[in-house]
């Protein structure tokens, strides 16, 4: 079988096919939330249920420095943020092994009262890496370590640092990335992906930024990026940076971190600190988006774990309890406290949790009810575990603080 046939059949089943440091699309985890920006891995063929002890480890990595970013992997690397000797770094690691590849400093780190450190994933776009700094520097890196551009967004759009540091993981589409500085008319801003010079400034936005990561949505011909600012849901033309719809109901007053999920010319915010969610149905009209309140449910109260849709169904903790939601009318199908609050990706019919207190645990994503199929417990390092586990290549990547685990989950 030549090396093309067996790289097409890869793709098509799932697998974890690598050649000449590239993989298949769907295998690799290249940004915040995987590669459509979702939660949602397409892998296939991967443990149905873990043995007691949980899915066998391939390797750990440790002094990654401190932090609470997820990872990217792309290829035969592994990206990670993390804290050294009062520097925010980025590293890469092998694939293939967790060994070090290399590491760069790309400004002073930060500390709150949740702990020091970034908390922004890294984004591979070919050969460049774009990263966010707990402290407002956004550096654009070839993905060998050269550093190719950087700029602080605080500073630059007059923005501001936030109580538990900026959490945001820069967004690039076609040739720009997007972030959100949080500053007067510059809400949010559109950057040269090539060479870090504005394209433009969203001038009718000015609230702080939150916590939260923007996405893309497409709504009737209108590209949007759309996240949650500090005060609302928001939603701003790729093209222009015009701010066309600004919803506040499912924002709160302290910390709005879960990322938006777009599906359908639909979108869902939630946030905790006894708030909600909300879906918006969006439509397009002469060039511009208009969003309406489909329903507000108080049944999904997500701090900071996230939500992911499958099958008409979205699964997260609302405040600590595990929660399945019907999508399209707000209405709960069950509830269940799990392995604990804690942060949710999907894989192939099942749901992935790193509970904030050191356990990790599987779930059938079903609407018919809880059903676990197991869990294991990783070493507690000081802080909550509140990393986002990623699915890639057949391995299960756990991050805690300065520890990067894989785990092999692909059924035998």
């Amino acid at each position: 079988m030549t090396a093309r046939a067996v790289f097409a059949i890869g793709i098509a089943l799932g697998m974890g096919v690598v050649m000449d440091g590239q993989s298949a699309p769907g295998i690799d985890w290249p940004q915040w939330q995987g590669p459509d920006r979702n939660g949602i891995s397409r892998e296939t063929g991967l443990l149905k249920e873990w043995p007691a002890s949980g899915p066998s480890l391939v390797w750990s990595a440790s002094n990654l420095g401190g932090g609470y970013g997820s990872i990217a992997v792309k290829g035969d690397r592994v990206y990670v943020q993390g804290m050294k000797a009062s520097a925010s770094i980025v590293s890469a690691l092998n694939r293939a092994d967790g060994k070090p590849v290399w590491s760069k400093s790309l400004g002073p780190s930060a500390s709150s009262d949740q702990g020091s450190g970034p908390r922004g994933t890294p984004t591979v776009d070919g050969d460049r890496l774009y990263v966010m700094t707990e402290s407002g520097d956004l550096a654009c890196l070839k993905t060998d370590g050269t550093a190719l551009w950087q700029r602080n967004v605080l500073k630059d759009f007059n923005g501001r640092n936030l109580r538990w540091l900026i959490s945001e993981s820069p967004l690039v589409d076609g040739n720009n990335v997007i972030v959100t500085p949080g500053g007067s008319s510059a809400g949010m801003v559109a950057l040269d992906k090539m060479t870090g010079k504005t394209v433009w400034t969203a001038r009718e936005l000015s609230d702080p930024a939150g916590y939260s990561s923007p996405v893309v949505a497409e709504v009737g011909g209108v590209r949007t990026y759309t996240t949650l600012t500090s005060g609302a849901g928001v939603g701003v033309r790729a093209s222009d940076g015009k701010l066309m719809w600004r919803y506040d109901r499912a924002a709160n007053n302290v910390a709005n971190i879960a990322t938006p999920v777009f599906f359908d010319n639909k979108v869902f915010y939630t946030s905790a600190y006894d708030t909600g969610g909300a879906l918006l149905g969006l439509t397009a009209q002469n060039g511009e988006v208009k969003a309406n309140e489909i329903y507000f449910t108080r049944d999904m109260k997500n701090h900071h774990g996230g939500v992911v849709l499958v099958n008409g169904y979205l699964y997260g903790y609302s405040d600590s309890i595990l929660t399945c939601l019907e999508f399209a009318t707000g209405k709960t199908r069950w509830r269940d406290r799990s392995v604990g609050k804690g942060a949710v990706t999907y894989a192939d019919g099942n749901l992935y949790i790193q509970g904030e207190n050191n356990v990790v645990g599987l779930a059938e994503a079903t609407p018919n009810g809880y059903n676990e199929k197991g869990r294991f417990k990783i070493a507690d390092e000081g802080l909550p575990s509140w990393a986002h586990p990623v699915v890639s290549g057949g391995r299960l990547y756990v991050r805690n603080q300065g520890t990067l685990a894989a785990y092999d989950i692909r059924a035998k």
